[in-house]
């Protein structure tokens, strides 16, 4: 099966509409499927729920959806600096279900793996807390969280083989992984695609059965707080 397609545009198409699940992966600014993102806000699909650790940044990430309004929910561990995502949230125009990140990542691992919930102390006697079932073991209370299983997962990886195995560079790993293995169509953006059989199999992080289609292109690596020493 062919998984490598021209343009971020051509390996979306058939897979958007409207109040569909993503999950996307990154940590901050670090592993944002940046291309793959600027092709879903110029395909103008609405109304999306979005699983991810971030919201991006007011330019950048999923922070341009945000500023299209072709974001209805976020599911989220950290939404801060991003000054769009505040005011949509404090004037009740944008949804927001946040997750500890642990949660988060074992939210999408689960639903990868076919496991449907799963209990955790974390939350609990808090707000993330309200509304779900609690259970004690062993004398502690625990909360069910859902897994989560995606329409569609967008990852950035470094390296791809043209059968989709990949391999992460550094932090850039972060939550790419669990996000792509619950995604029912996985897509992702790499910076280089190289033959099958040149990467070690030792190596490689995601292997090829979870990604379904796959395109290469250029990136822009940013740092989101840069501190420097005064002279």
């Amino acid at each position: 099966m062919k998984k490598v397609y021209p343009t971020a545009a051509a390996a979306l198409d058939g897979l958007l509409f409207d109040g569909m699940l993503i999950a996307a992966g990154g940590f901050g600014l670090c592993g944002i499927p940046e291309l793959l993102i600027a092709a879903i806000r110029e395909a103008g699909t609405k109304n999306i729920t979005v699983a991810s650790n971030n919201a991006g940044v007011d330019d950048f990430g999923l922070g341009l959806l945000l500023q299209t309004r072709q974001i209805k929910k976020m599911i989220s561990s950290y939404v801060g600096e991003n000054a769009e995502f505040m005011r949509q949230y404090l004037s009740g125009e944008l949804e927001l279900e946040f997750n500890p990140q642990g949660t988060l990542a074992e939210r999408m691992r689960a639903g990868g793996a076919g496991i449907p919930g799963f209990y955790t102390a974390t939350g609990v006697g808090t707000v993330i807390a309200e509304g779900k079932e609690h259970k004690e073991f062993d004398g502690k209370t625990y909360i069910l969280e859902r897994g989560i299983v995606a329409d569609l997962a967008i990852v950035k990886g470094w390296k791809a083989d043209t059968s989709g195995n990949v391999v992460f560079r550094k932090t850039a790993r972060n939550f790419n992984v669990p996000a792509a293995t619950c995604g029912k169509t996985c897509v992702v953006e790499v910076e280089e695609i190289v033959p099958v059989g040149s990467l070690d199999p030792d190596k490689i992080h995601l292997p090829g059965i979870y990604v379904h289609r796959l395109i290469q292109g250029e990136h822009e690596k940013r740092i989101e707080n840069r501190t420097v020493q005064a002279a």
